[in-house]
């Protein structure tokens, strides 16, 4: 097994709780851009959904992994049309991945029954790192299960580059979350091609047009090429939903049923 394939085999379950205490320790050590009510509940309210998906994970992985794995042993998808290196593919496939999710989290947006289910990610107005957790079962099988077996079946991408693009997304979801200031050259430099966390951040502020911009999660490229890329000072970002700004609408069992309920969206000018 070369280093890659090692790497990929990890278990993103001790990935994650590495990095939840990293990130978790830096924002008790750093200056904050986000005044936080309660760290102890937020964090507890958010790790319970991540909890909830570890669990349907078991179930999820295994049909993604079936799937993924039947169509390769046919040799479904453009990949296979095509003669390019493996090296080549490797690196096309993550690019596939960000720019197929890039659009599925920008239908998020746009189709309201698809709203009710990622507005749960977007109602955190005490964003930190956890926020990463914060998603509905319901969205994540959405995407997990059925966007990530049409995008590997469409472009026969196989399990190794799968794993590839998470482990390079789950890092990258913790810095984008995390309740921690970055310097703005980053997003003049960097940010003109990959996602840095100010430019994340712009996409969870509470007004509408900053809410509805940013959807790439590896590359900014996609926003700046589809017109979709916004930019404010990441100090001037007020993030969350305005109707989930209250104590009892932040509860992990109220954001669970919430996208089953009547919530008007609160819109600004």
């Amino acid at each position: 097994m070369n280093t890659l394939e090692q790497l990929v085999a990890l278990n993103l379950n001790y990935i994650v709780a590495g990095l939840m205490v990293l990130f978790y320790t830096l924002e008790q050590l750093f200056d904050n851009p986000v005044a936080v009510r309660s760290k102890t509940r937020h964090w507890g309210n958010n790790l319970l959904f991540q909890l909830l998906f570890i669990v349907l994970n078991i179930y999820w992985s295994l049909w993604v992994v079936f799937c993924i794995e039947w169509m390769n042993s046919r040799e479904i998808g453009l990949f296979y049309l095509v003669a390019l290196p493996y090296w080549a593919k490797l690196i096309l496939g993550v690019v596939v991945f960000d720019f197929v999710t890039y659009w599925f989290h920008r239908l998020s947006h746009v189709v309201p029954f698809l709203w009710r289910f990622h507005r749960v990610h977007h109602s955190d107005t005490n964003m930190d790192a956890s926020t990463n957790f914060r998603s509905h079962p319901v969205e994540l099988f959405l995407w997990f299960g059925t966007g990530n077996i049409l995008t590997a079946g469409l472009f026969g991408i196989d399990l190794l580059t799968f794993g590839l693009y998470f482990l390079i997304l789950t890092p990258m979801f913790f810095l984008e979350h995390a309740n921690l200031r970055f310097p703005a050259w980053l997003d003049r430099t960097l940010g003109l091609v990959l996602t840095t966390p100010n430019l994340h951040k712009i996409h969870h502020d509470q007004d509408q047009r900053y809410t509805d911009s940013n959807y790439a999660d590896l590359f900014i490229l996609w926003d700046r090429i589809f017109g979709t890329f916004t930019y404010k000072p990441a100090d001037q970002v007020q993030p969350g939903l305005e109707e989930f700004d209250t104590e009892a609408r932040q509860r992990f069992w109220f954001l669970l049923k919430s996208p089953f309920l009547s919530i008007r969206r609160k819109e600004r000018s």
